[in-house]
């Protein structure tokens, strides 16, 4: 075969198209693809196939550039585009989203915090194999398949295949290639949907179309646009009263918080979520950004203000991209208004890259779990929400009340995996959950009692961010809208602050309905 080397490499390239072409399918459950399967058209199915071509193509030149030996080359990138399948289907099948470029960018993360991401099989016995599956066989390739590389001018073919393999994936980043790409690529994806375009073009061209559109979006355009919407919804909001006080708002994000009295479970007890409901002004249930993870997503929204589609391809990872959106988020608002603005969490501040993202966002301070003396085999894995409770109160203690305060709070302790050890005598996953919850609970009324000793208003925003990944409960949750509480307290408290009935909402309408709802006035807005 070898002895006709043109004719065998493009062979074994059509052989890597027709099989990556059958098994990219595999990304999504059948039942996922004719969900959201867009309507058959002879041309579009062409355009389809015939643009996942060059994706095939560069890969394949990648690993024929640093062999020249087309069966190799022809193995190599079919494991290629399967594994990135394969990974697509794992991540659906725990929380129903295909891979998606910006999970790219967390691929450290996974490894760096594989409890968080339920992926402690990334173990040793993972890199071995791994090791010897990648090393292995290209080791067998090497030793048993000849190469065709030319006698003659050697090096020049070398440096050829490798710029041809290359320097299409370096122009990427180069404005003048990029932008017309990045059109070319909009006009074929079209609104940017990651369950649609996995399945017109499978997982690794998906990413890679995603990833165009991501570097070669113009953002301004965006932001202008998003800037005369915000402006026109805050009309009278942010400030207050110089006579009086300045009012406190505290945002109290729960980590996989749901009421699960909601499931029907009724033997859980969370007398303090009961008496928020009491107090609140405006409660109900939230919609969720995304069901069971990603945590970020709901962060941002409520933080932003922005609804998530309005972000384009910036909604599954908006931390990437946080600058472009600092003038159009409420804390930069809040702050140039005259407040503080103080971001607490209580997890690595390198985690979704807030130690960069959240200082962009308007953030005066960050508190993260540095300064929080937490020790995982004493405390578990995640600082309690009874510490981060005192912890917040401190903060709280520390402000005076010259000028308003704006206090972001993002638990952990409800966060899975739900093991073993984490509840002293309880073994099974939905107990752990159940009992966390109810500690919780303890420690948001503590918190509860002492904003409402305060001289001065205080508004407190409680917050399910997502459903718990508690796949021994229910996969998936029957409804996946968690719990969200707006409350006046001390000050801010009137005597027609009578419970209201419930209303849905949206994470990216609630500062904003806060704010409404506490009067307060856009004077010192610039």
């Amino acid at each position: 075969m070898h002895y006709h080397p043109v004719t065998l490499t493009f062979f074994c390239y059509a052989l890597a198209c027709a099989v990556i072409l059958y098994t990219d399918k595999f990304a999504l459950p059948a039942r996922e693809r004719r969900k959201h399967r867009p309507p058959f058209s002879r041309r579009r199915a062409a355009v389809d196939i015939l643009s996942r071509l060059p994706i095939i193509a560069l890969v394949f030149a990648g690993f024929f550039s640093i062999s020249w030996r087309p069966l190799y080359a022809s193995a190599g990138t079919m494991s290629f585009f399967v594994i990135f399948t394969g990974i697509s289907r794992a991540k659906f099948k725990f929380i129903r989203e295909p891979l998606v470029f910006s999970d790219i960018a967390l691929v450290a993360d996974v490894f760096k915090y594989k409890s968080i991401f339920y992926a402690n099989s990334l173990n040793i016995v993972f890199w071995i194999v791994a090791f010897l599956y990648v090393f292995g066989v290209s080791g067998l390739y090497m030793y048993f398949e000849p190469n065709i590389l030319p006698e003659s001018h050697t090096f020049g073919w070398i440096i050829a295949a490798i710029l041809v393999a290359d320097l299409p994936w370096v122009l990427l980043f180069y404005g003048p290639v990029n932008r017309p790409v990045a059109d070319f690529v909009q006009h074929l994806v079209g609104v940017p949907n990651v369950k649609v375009s996995t399945i017109r073009f499978g997982t690794f061209a998906s990413v890679i179309f995603h990833f165009i559109l991501w570097l070669g979006r113009r953002r301004e355009k965006i932001i202008a646009e998003l800037s005369e919407r915000f402006f026109a919804a805050v009309q009278d909001l942010i400030g207050h009263d110089a006579d009086n006080k300045a009012p406190l708002v505290v945002v109290w994000q729960s980590e996989s918080f749901i009421d699960m009295r909601h499931c029907g479970v009724d033997s859980v007890k969370l007398p303090n979520i009961d008496r928020l409901q009491k107090l609140a002004i405006q409660w109900g249930r939230l919609a969720t950004v995304f069901e069971g993870g990603y945590t970020l997503r709901t962060e941002f929204a409520v933080l932003s203000g922005l609804v998530p589609d309005d972000l384009h391809i910036d909604a599954s990872y908006p931390y990437l991209r946080a600058s472009h959106y600092t003038d159009v988020v409420w804390p930069t608002k809040l702050k140039n208004a005259g407040w503080s603005t103080h971001f607490m969490h209580p997890y690595d501040r390198t985690f979704f890259l807030r130690h960069k993202a959240m200082p962009q966002l308007g953030f005066e301070k960050m508190t993260m779990l540095d300064e929080f003396d937490h020790d995982p085999v004493r405390d578990g894995p995640y600082v309690s929400d009874t510490a981060l409770t005192r912890k917040v109160i401190a903060a709280v203690e520390s402000q005076t009340d010259e000028k308003g305060n704006f206090l972001f709070v993002a638990s952990m302790a409800n966060h899975g995996p739900w093991e073993p050890n984490r509840v002293e005598g309880v073994d099974d996953p939905i107990a752990i959950y159940l009992e966390i919850l109810q500690q919780s609970d303890k420690a948001l009324g503590e918190l509860v009692d002492h904003l409402n000793k305060l001289d001065r208003p205080v508004w407190l925003v409680f917050y399910g961010d997502h459903a718990p990944l508690l796949k021994s409960f229910a996969d998936p949750f029957p409804d996946p809208r968690t719990d969200y509480f707006i409350v006046p307290l001390a000050a801010a408290r009137k005597p027609q602050n009578a419970p209201s009935f419930p209303r849905n909402e949206e994470p990216w309408k609630l500062l904003e309905a806060m704010l409404k709802h506490a009067n307060l006035q856009k004077d010192d807005l610039r």
